[in-house]
């Protein structure tokens, strides 16, 4: 049988401040989201003519008081790498129920170039 791995780490930089948000329960997270550039395999690039994206904004969030401290630090364009896991995440809205996938960090820290 083979082991179930759900490990993230990403590279990238902040698109924007991080903001609070507080649930229902009273209990708060922080959300940001991460720019990461692609990296493109120039051999396929281009072969269906269409453009590729250059970068991916990948939302990222924290439950832990000790990156939420972090976070308060952080400013838009600042270079972070994270680890965590990714999650799926559902709530009902107007049109029905919807999900989005997001990492749940579990460290952060800036990046150094």
């Amino acid at each position: 049988m083979v082991e179930s791995v759900n490990e993230v780490r990403l590279v990238g930089r902040l698109s924007g401040e991080p903001v609070v948000r507080t649930l229902p329960s009273g209990d708060e997270l922080t959300v940001w989201r991460l720019v990461v550039d692609r990296h493109v395999d120039k051999s396929v690039a281009g072969k269906s003519g269409a453009r590729s994206p250059s970068v991916d904004t990948i939302d990222c969030v924290a439950h832990r008081p000790n990156i939420q401290r972090l976070a308060e630090r952080w400013s838009a364009g600042d270079a972070l790498e994270v680890h965590g896991a990714l999650r799926r995440r559902f709530w009902r809205g107007g049109g029905g129920t919807a999900s989005r996938c997001e990492v749940e960090v579990t460290a952060a820290r800036r990046a150094r170039g």
